[in-house]
Order: structure tokens, then sequence, then C-alpha cells
């Protein structure tokens, strides 16, 4: 060290800084390794004068080192045993511990100092390196190295801004996974994690989640016990089976990557948030979002969940109710559409598309809604429908189209002009058919026989 910065101080003890190379038997990034190296190699050894007083401000670490090492005698030094990979990192932190500055700016270089700065128990540091990583450009890389930080040093209150940063800019770059698939594939456990812990995934449904986990799970970890432990203890909680479709939720049953006991309790679990009061749902969710699980909470699905109740008897009927946000609806304009999960009657499967189309005379925007039937083999079916959306001032549901209609697959029918006004009055502040922001939108499909 350069005596300028501690010359005035009368206090100088001798550190002397022992440099050794590893035998190969540690951890390279363990923490204790730099202390136990009974069968390694000594380097050479640097004698640095330091101001004990301004180190022992900075840092616990070097407090107890020097009120315990030299409160038996006059002793004037002490020993540092590091690796030999250690000292420039070391160096920047003792300069920085006299001059609140490092020389270094590069990611590698300041994620050396970061941790000779946790292991040396220098905090202001830690949250210096932690600021200028979070102010350098992200990628992939040195997200997923932050992320892979040891745990000592991920825990400490100054990195969690960085990691927060680190998990956020990979659950935005991997938002839409099908155009990563590769990619999102070969990431790490951590990097995983961060993408599935986010409300904007844009991924057709929870059921799509619950498939590429396992499809990771079974690539990562070919072993069944590893993956079972894996899914239960890390990855289970980021997939959020309340919002995943009963006939998925069956399959989760027998499914044997998951431990029985596991994923009967998530099955369960699902199906009582399912069978809740919506009001019930709604605090649920809002007591959720206060902690890091989110399992409760509805991500904002390619394709819109929707309620269903099924009747066999007098006749094969099924009632849909689909839910739209305020600000879902106006991102629709100028052209856009935004589909239901699927929904099933007579074995065939069905979906509701919302769209804001022109009208028949193409003279204004306005709302539609159609029904289609999924692409499957040549049957035909007839279906007697009928949609209707709650209407101010009563807030029931009032019946705006009914229709008749024989489905072949791929086929899709409806109204252009659901509410028969323009796009601006269906959006306007005093629209009768957004009731606390949200759209309700019913369809009732009957099979004719």
């Amino acid at each position: 060290m350069d005596d300028a910065a501690g010359c005035e101080n009368q206090d100088e003890e001798v550190v002397a800084m022992v440099e050794e190379t590893q035998s190969g038997d540690e951890e390279a990034n363990s923490n204790e390794s730099s202390w136990n190296m009974d069968c390694s190699t000594v380097l050479r050894v640097k004698t640095l004068h330091i101001s004990s007083p301004i180190l022992a401000a900075k840092s616990p670490f070097f407090y107890k080192l020097f009120s315990n090492g030299m409160r038996e005698s006059e002793q004037r030094h002490v020993t540092l045993r590091i690796n030999a990979s250690e000292e420039a990192a070391l160096m920047e932190l003792l300069n920085f511990m006299y001059s609140n500055t490092l020389s270094v700016t590069t990611a590698p270089a300041l994620l050396d100092v970061l941790m000779a700065a946790d292991k040396f128990e220098v905090a202001s540091c830690m949250r210096y390196c932690s600021r200028l990583l979070r102010n350098l450009p992200m990628t992939p890389e040195s997200a997923l190295l932050y992320l892979d930080l040891p745990s000592s040093v991920l825990m400490g209150e100054a990195v969690q801004p960085l990691t927060d940063a680190a998990k956020q800019y990979l659950a935005s770059r991997y938002k839409d996974m099908t155009k990563f698939q590769e990619e999102v594939m070969a990431l790490p456990l951590a990097g995983i994690e961060a993408i599935l812990s986010s409300d904007d995934l844009q991924i057709a449904s929870e059921d799509a989640v619950y498939d590429f986990v396992l499809k990771w799970a079974r690539a990562q970890y070919p072993k069944l016990e590893d993956r079972r432990e894996v899914l239960g203890s890390r990855l289970a909680r980021f997939i959020r089976f309340p919002y995943m479709t009963c006939r998925k939720l069956k399959k989760v049953l027998t499914c044997n990557d998951f431990d029985h006991e596991v994923s009967s309790k998530l099955v369960l679990e699902a199906l009582f948030f399912k069978a809740e009061a919506p009001h019930r749902q709604r605090s649920l969710a809002a007591e959720e979002s206060a902690t890091l699980n989110r399992r409760f909470i509805e991500r904002a699905y390619k394709y819109r969940p929707v309620k269903v109740v099924e009747f066999e008897l007098p006749r094969q009927q099924c009632v849909v109710y689909l839910d739209l946000k305020r600000e879902e609806c106006a991102n629709l304009f100028p052209s856009g559409r935004v589909y239901s999960q699927a929904f099933h009657l007579g074995g065939q499967g069905f979906f509701l598309s919302a769209h804001c189309n022109m009208d028949q005379q193409s003279s204004f925007h306005c709302f539609g809604l159609f029904l289609g039937m999924q692409e499957k083999g040549s049957v035909s079916f007839a279906v007697d429908y009928e949609f209707a959306a709650r209407s101010k001032p009563t807030e029931e549901f009032v019946s705006k189209y009914k229709g008749n209609y024989t489905f072949t697959g791929g086929k899709a029918v409806g109204y252009r002009n659901l509410f028969a006004i323009p796009w601006t009055s269906f959006m306007a502040e005093d629209s009768l058919y957004f009731i606390n922001g949200i759209l309700h939108l019913r369809a009732e499909l009957t099979i004719r026989h």
C-alpha cells in the first residue's frame, strides 16, 4: 500500500500477507479454503504497512484480528494467508478502505473484490461493488454469474439489489420463452427460477409452464431421485397450480416425476382455491403478493383462464365465463385479439376469442366476440350458442347475441360488433360494460340433437 493514505496515523501496524497455491483438495471459492492450507505451498510473503484503526473501523474481521491478535503482547504485525488468485482483489479492497474508491471497472474484477469484501466483512465495499455492477450493461452470462455467487455473499443485504436486477433482467429477456426455447432449456436452475417467478411470462397457460418445467427437469436431471428432489424442493413453488386446468391437474397426480405426497398436496391446494368465491380468491392473492410465494397470482397468459359449468342432462351443455380487464381490452386496439383457454363439450375442444375489428360496413372499430372449435378430425358438430355480458346499472348478465352453427374443426362463429356500439363508446369511462374495470362475458353452448 502507498503509505500516503495512512501516514498521518501513528498507529501503524504491519500485515504480512502470505500467498499460497491450492493443493487441489479445497473448493476454489470456499471461504474456509484460504485458512486450511496445511498441504499448500507458500509462494511468497509480502509485508504491508497499514493503519489498524482505519481497517478495524471498516471491517469486523479486522477489528477482531487486531484486538484479539495484539492484546497479549506489544506485537505489531499479523499474518493473513490467502490464495495467489486473491491478491489483486485484496489489494483493491485495502485501497478501498482508505480511499472509498476502486481502480477496477470490469465485471470479473469487481466480482473478485466483492468476494474479498464478503470474506473480510467490509460491507461498505460490498455495497459499492454491487452498485457498480448494477450500472454495467447486463448480459445473460453476467446475470447468471451474479445469481451463482456463494450463498454467504448472496445472503448479504448489500448484494440483494444486484441479484434482484439479475432476476428481473432474465425474466424480462426470456418472458416469451417460446422464442428462446433452446437458450432457456440450457439455463441453470437459478436462471429458470428467476424466469418462472415473473407474473409477466408470455405463455399460453399455466399448463404450458408445467409442461416446460417437466421437460427442463428431465433434460437437466436424468436421475429420477435428483429430479424429484429439485422439483419438490425448488421448482414446484414457481408453478401456479391453481391456474392449471382440471384436466392437467389430474395428470399431475399420476406424474412419476413428483413425489406422490408433494403432488397430492399441490393439487388439493389448487382445487380448494378454484372452489373459493372470487372475493376470497382475490384476498388470498393479495396476501400472497406480500410474500415471495406467488402461486395464487394470475400471470398474463396468452390464453385467458375461463370458468366452466358443465351439464350432461337433460342436454349436453356448458356455460363459460370469461373476464377481461379494461387494460387487456385497450391493448386490443386497433386489430388485436385475445383467446380463452380451451373448454370441452361433447368431447370436443372449444375456445372464445375477443377481437377489436371493423364493423360490417368497415366504418368504425368495435368489440367482437367469437366461438371456435379446435382442429380435430372431420367431426361436424351442431351447437346452439348465446353470448351475454354483465351491464350497468343492474350488473346482471344481459343476452347480446344468439345463434346456432354446425362446426367443423378449425371453424369459428360470432359477432363482429357484440355491443352494437363503436370502440370509443365501449372503452369510454362511462361504459356500461366495465364493472370495477372488468368486462364480464358469458357464453352458453348446447349440443343440438
